[in-house]
């Protein structure tokens, strides 16, 4: 029985920690770089939320969450990434695709020297 209070209560801490990033960070349309807006709604239907999001360089994206989607590179450029495995820099091509299950949280900067362009598909 303490095994499985144990479980719960910790479920209810991982559950709460999500709540929490979101009410704290905005959404990645929300979020912008240095008060101007990087990304803009291509769609939005009951159940997809589609986003272009561009990165001149030198622009980033300021904290932010993302609820589970899928992204696209439509133009690719080299970033700087901070997420909860830290600081990195990573060349992300045109065309490469990536995938999220669960709700996470970073903030980019493009020191690359090409304008970069993301879709972020966002199931509801």
């Amino acid at each position: 029985m303490k095994r499985l209070t144990q479980i719960i209560l910790l479920s209810q801490a991982l559950i709460f920690s999500c709540k929490e990033k979101q009410q704290n960070l905005p959404d990645p349309l929300e979020a912008g770089w240095k008060e101007k807006a990087v990304c803009e709604v291509i769609e939005n239907n009951p159940k997809l939320r589609v986003l272009k999001c561009t990165f001149a360089p030198g622009v980033g994206h300021e904290k932010h969450y993302h609820n589970p989607h899928f992204g696209y590179t439509l133009k690719g450029s080299k970033f700087r990434i901070t997420d909860y495995k830290g600081t990195r820099e990573v060349n992300v091509p045109s065309g490469y695709s990536f995938k999220k299950d669960s709700i996470t949280t970073h903030e980019v900067l493009n020191i690359g020297d090409s304008t970069a362009v993301f879709l972020i598909m966002e199931y509801k």
